[in-house]
């Protein structure tokens, strides 16, 4: 748990840290707010990529080596981002960041969930998790000590420490036990969870062309170089997208790996807003010293450490469906009046850290839930390819954000996009609308492969 926690608070700040500079770049390389904002989703751009390609690593040879190397790729995606000498080599250096994020993501919590009990999973997903809210609060200490006195890059620079977290792994880590138990060390039954995309060579070579496409066509969407072809470079990266995700789940399996993909893409565009456009809007807007966003980046942080820990332990008392539904249900009433603060930077602050930790903090157990619909032997290929490639959404979050807020103010933005997608998601969760579909074509499929035994049958539509 340690060794996953670690990586995962590396992660988260290795990741936010675009988020505290953004203004500093955007100053630096003459950009607008929407070409700055685009920096941010740059790294969800190859997520769909990296979270297939690791996570299918995890399944093959362990989920050790795909911890290992998905550090290595952030840590050294992040390094390369300070040495940035324009817009399009720090986006390109922020590809890398995003295949890193993808793989840890899979990586660390398949290994994780398969090593606890399993009547501690939520928790142990909620544990874990909070290990990113954590190192964006220490993202926060070091960009109000190190960007004033040495510049927005050394932020990037420090961010190569990690590697040597990634050496300790590969030296002091056993390997996950249900992953051991079930596949172990033998060549002759590894799994090849992306078999199907490579199982003949006409295949091979379509599927290697709609990756391409899939790439290039979101390198144009989240960049300037799109122009007025917006609209049909999203429908030809959507449509790749759902193709992969046609063949990964197989006849019977494929409505389920679109239906959680689409949820959890729901999930981003509710989250993702806040997460990358608030400090932002604390300069901006209400103008706040990088002393004062650190101060309110902390409330934000620990607001979310506490709600993953809360969940956990609200996933396992109540189930990991109801809790979720419940909790982001309750996290409706503090959305309007976040933005509401403007005078006081504590009562702001106050109500970041309710509001997180009910609406991101019940993300703790998004990995349990998502992973229960899957076996161990394509657990992390599949997990890596649905939630990345929902991951997507954070992408689409701060630019839309960014050009709602050309009409209206970026609170209002930021408030409209968090309550609108935040109930969509409770709808999908809460009324299990992945499992109902999947069963439309599967009816022996098990709604849970992580939990110990069946639970009696429930009526209500968010148990």
């Amino acid at each position: 748990m340690f060794a996953a926690w670690l990586g995962y608070l590396l992660d988260g700040f290795d990741f936010v840290l675009i988020t505290l500079v953004l203004t500093e770049i955007a100053d630096e390389f003459g950009l607008s707010s929407v070409a700055a904002a685009s920096l941010v989703s740059g790294a969800f751009i190859t997520r769909w990529l990296g979270g297939a390609i690791l996570g299918a690593m995890g399944d093959r040879y362990g989920r050790k080596a795909a911890m290992i190397a998905s550090i290595l790729l952030y840590s050294l995606g992040t390094f390369a981002c300070g040495f940035a000498w324009n817009y399009h080599s720090l986006f390109v250096a922020r590809l890398a960041i995003g295949m890193g994020m993808a793989g840890e993501y899979s990586a660390s919590a398949t290994y994780v969930l398969e090593t606890w009990p399993r009547r501690f999973r939520n928790r142990a997903s909620g544990f874990l998790i909070s290990g990113y809210a954590a190192g964006t609060v220490l993202a926060a200490e070091v960009y109000k000590r190190v960007v004033p006195e040495l510049g927005w890059r050394w932020m990037f620079w420090i961010g190569i420490l990690p590697v040597f977290v990634a050496l300790w792994v590969r030296r002091a880590l056993p390997e996950a036990e249900e992953w051991r138990a079930e596949v172990g060390e033998s060549a002759e039954h590894r799994p090849n969870p992306m078999g199907p995309l490579f199982a003949d060579r006409r295949r091979a070579v379509v599927n290697t062309a709609l990756a391409v496409l899939a790439f290039a066509a979101l390198f144009g969407i989240f960049t300037p170089l799109a122009g007025g072809l917006t609209l049909p470079l999203s429908l030809a990266a959507a449509g790749c997208l759902l193709a992969f995700a046609a063949q990964l789940g197989g006849r019977r399996g494929w409505l389920l790996y679109i239906a959680l993909t689409f949820t959890v893409f729901c999930a981003f565009l509710y989250s993702w807003p806040i997460q990358s456009l608030l400090p932002t809007y604390l300069k901006t807007e209400l103008g706040y010293s990088a002393g004062q966003v650190t101060d309110v980046m902390y409330y934000a942080g620990f607001g979310t450490m506490a709600g993953c820990w809360l969940a956990g332990f609200v996933g396992d008392w109540l189930g990991t469906r109801r809790a979720y539904a419940l909790t982001l249900l309750a996290s409706l009433a503090l959305v309007f009046p976040v933005f509401a603060v403007r005078d006081s930077l504590v009562g702001l602050g106050m109500l970041l850290f309710a509001l997180l930790a009910l609406s991101q903090g019940i993300s703790g157990i998004l990995p349990k839930y998502i992973a229960g619909h899957f076996p161990v032997r394509t657990r992390a290929a599949s997990l890596g390819f649905v939630y990345n490639t929902g991951a997507l959404g954070g992408a689409v979050a701060p630019v839309l954000g960014a050009r709602l807020a050309e009409g209206m103010t970026l609170a209002q933005s930021l408030a409209l996009l968090t309550s609108g997608l935040t109930t969509v998601v409770i709808v999908l969760v809460g009324f299990n609308v992945p499992h109902r579909l999947a069963r439309l074509i599967d009816r022996e499929r098990e709604e849970d492969h992580l939990r110990e035994q069946e639970p009696a049958p429930d009526a209500s539509p968010a148990g």
